[in-house]
């Protein structure tokens, strides 16, 4: 077994040993929608070492999202409220999604969040969405 193949098979046993804490955490619906359908955890930061601020939970619709470049602004609108979420893979993993939209709307929403100032400019800086 090769190391990249090993070291891939920890990760997602460790991901997998939050699941139930953030399942709790979630009252086991999707912490951007509110969904209760095909939920998992999901990896805002694969390149830090799982934990509860760097998991959450989403809905398949959700974890879609996040993989996608080019979403449906009206089909974001739903996971705007996840922005005000204390918990950064919650928040700042919408705020990326958000961001890629490049609408008015999604950039006010971002700049109302309680997200710290060198996330939002970074963000916005990133995805060319500039403050007003």
């Amino acid at each position: 077994m090769s190391k990249r193949y090993r070291a891939n098979n920890e990760r997602i046993d460790a991901i997998n040993s939050f699941g139930r804490s953030i399942g709790k955490r979630s009252g086991f619906k999707c912490e951007w929608c509110g969904s209760t359908e095909d939920l998992r955890v999901w990896d805002y930061q694969p390149g830090l070492s799982p934990n509860m601020d760097t998991l959450a939970m989403l809905c398949r619709h959700c974890r879609e999202l996040t993989g996608e470049a080019n979403n449906d602004p009206n089909e974001l609108r739903s996971i705007r409220n996840a922005l005000w979420s204390n918990i950064p893979a919650v928040a700042e993993g919408a705020a990326t999604v958000l961001a890629r939209c490049n609408e008015a709307w999604a950039r006010d929403a971002i700049n109302q969040s309680y997200l710290k100032n060198d996330i939002i400019e970074m963000l916005l800086g990133k995805f060319h969405i500039r403050n007003k």
